[in-house]
């Protein structure tokens, strides 16, 4: 081989070097949560995660509870159930998953964020965490597929039927508007179109048959909605009456539209900046 030729391979391999994805670095494991970025695939500490107390969170006592029964099992290595947190928007399921893991943080257990535009990658962080001698809550937010999404798929091998599955140091929670994670029209549409109607559907549904547990959220009556307000006046030191509360926070309800938790935390926010108490 002549020296040209020995020169433009050496370019070559540079060149291939350069391109090449650097090696995954170890993160420090001192922080108890973290965000899973893909650019390129890393984990990135967060130092103070954005959660409030697990006891302001009101009208959701039931889910509360099994949520945190589960995720405490998991914390001292006993068998726990993946969970989807569904239901009515604003109604609390990312805010319990984050104050569940601040009730838990002192066992050690960490938390990592998921976005839903990185699942096709949950296989590679799984492969990070996997020999971690800590545990895992892996969390997306917001779940759902559209009608030609199949990165479901690659979440399905991951919570049940891959050959290596879910390594027994994470658990997986996600929320999501939809108990299904599917559009009702485009399970509908499956249903209509497919050979056989009934294995479309299975394809599509049985993601959620993945989660051992389900937890519903349900929209609010009016007096659970100021029941919240109340307890974040008392929590952070808020002075109104009982009378100046309602009016205030019924006026608020009916502007938005709509009364779940957020909106309740909005108008307390609202509240708070008023009488310039900060939160």
């Amino acid at each position: 081989m002549s020296d040209g030729q020995g020169d433009a391979l050496d370019r070559i391999a540079a060149a291939l070097d350069r391109l090449a994805p650097a090696p995954f670095a170890a993160p420090d494991w001192s922080a108890s949560a973290y965000v899973w970025d893909t650019a390129p695939d890393r984990l990135l500490p967060v130092p103070s995660p954005n959660r409030i107390p697990l006891n302001l969170l009101l009208g959701i006592d039931r889910a509360r509870d099994t949520l945190l029964d589960n995720t405490r099992r998991f914390a001292e290595g006993l068998p726990a159930n993946n969970a989807l947190l569904w239901g009515a928007r604003g109604m609390g399921k990312s805010s319990l998953v984050k104050a569940v893991h601040g009730d838990l943080e002192e066992t050690g257990l960490k938390l990592v964020e998921l976005q839903r535009e990185d699942i096709q990658t949950v296989g590679n962080l799984l492969h990070v965490l996997r020999d971690v001698p800590h545990r895992f809550v892996l969390y997306c937010d917001d779940l759902s597929f559209s009608h030609d999404d199949a990165a479901y798929k690659s979440l399905k091998a991951v919570l049940d039927g891959g050959i290596e599955g879910r390594p027994d140091n994470v658990i997986f929670y996600a929320t999501s508007n939809r108990r299904h994670l599917m559009p009702r029209d485009m399970i509908e549409n499956e249903r209509g179109s497919a050979i056989n109607p009934s294995e479309a559907v299975e394809e599509k549904v049985s993601l959620s048959d993945r989660f051992g547990l389900w937890l519903g959220f349900h929209a609010c009556d009016q007096d659970a909605y100021l029941a919240m307000i109340r307890g974040y006046c008392d929590a952070y030191g808020v002075t109104v009456s009982d009378a100046d509360l309602r009016a205030q926070a019924v006026e608020w309800q009916a502007t938005r539209g709509s009364r779940s938790g957020r909106v309740a935390w909005q108008f307390f926010v609202d509240l708070a900046g008023r009488q310039g108490i900060s939160l």
